[in-house]
């Protein structure tokens, strides 16, 4: 089915986006002062096109690139980047205040979304509780790290490069007693240099990817694997994909595609000389 049918959907949602203010300073715009839900509720509208289970990835091309649909895409997606950031913050401040943390964790908006993501991501490496696991761009709710430390017993280290972010998160850590197999370090893929790991992983959002990836090369060897998150398809109108020039030097040896309401298409690289 031609994707075509949403492209007026598409221009509706970013001129509903735009009447709230300038998303280019989304972390001060009048998005702050939108009750959640209704957030939640332009999310849903976005979602429903990018999970069209009908539009093949062809299909799915033609709209995302083309140039009439540019500025309702960046603002489809600077919104989706500014919902994960606010979903995540306010889950973490409503972990610190709970009498229960584990139950306001599990009530996370995207926590299912999250089991089906790491069982597909557990078919691209062996985790285990004798494998230590790096995540690059752990946020302020380090769901991937608690995950993986819960299921599979990982030895975990984020790498946030917010100073304030990333204390956020190792408060939360603490708050589910999780501090001791969970560290959080700040800086950027640089920080892998300094690092004993057997998995390490991308998260979708860590950016620049060229850079990103072509500093991680430098670090790297040929046997550890490598995983990062995209999105493909129409998942794409989310957020901008890994292109293949940003992983010039890896091999590419498996990609996962997401089911049901997960975003996230899982890839694993290794390295190549």
């Amino acid at each position: 089915m031609s994707c075509y049918k949403y492209w007026g959907k598409i221009e509706e949602i970013a001129n509903k986006l735009s009447s709230y203010g300038d998303l280019d300073k989304y972390g001060d715009s009048a998005l702050d002062g939108v009750d959640i839900n209704e957030i939640i509720e332009i999310l849903d509208e976005v979602e429903i096109i990018a999970h069209d289970k009908e539009i093949d990835f062809d299909s799915a091309k033609h709209i995302l690139d083309d140039e009439k649909m540019n500025k309702a895409l960046q603002l489809i997606r600077k919104f989706y980047v500014y919902v994960g950031a606010r979903l995540e913050t306010e889950n973490a401040l409503k972990i610190l205040e709970s009498d229960n943390p584990k139950e306001t964790l599990d009530s996370f908006h995207f926590y299912e979304r999250y089991i089906g993501l790491i069982n597909n991501e557990s078919q691209l490496a062996k985790f285990s509780d004798e494998k230590t696991f790096v995540f690059l761009g752990s946020g302020p709710l380090p769901l991937t790290l608690i995950m993986f430390n819960m299921v599979y017993g990982c030895k975990c280290i984020g790498i946030e490069i917010q100073e304030e972010v990333a204390e956020l998160s190792r408060e939360v850590l603490k708050k589910l007693g999780l501090d001791d197999d969970i560290k959080i370090v700040v800086g950027d893929e640089n920080s892998i240099a300094d690092l004993e790991y057997d998995i390490l992983m991308v998260a979708a959002l860590a950016e620049p990817k060229e850079r990103v990836f072509a500093n991680i090369w430098e670090f790297i060897d040929e046997d550890t694997p490598l995983i990062y998150r995209t999105y493909t398809g129409m998942r794409a109108i989310l957020y901008a994909p890994v292109l293949e020039k940003d992983t010039r030097g890896f091999h590419k040896e498996v990609m996962v595609l997401p089911t049901g309401k997960t975003n996230n298409t899982s890839v694993l690289i290794r390295k190549i000389v």
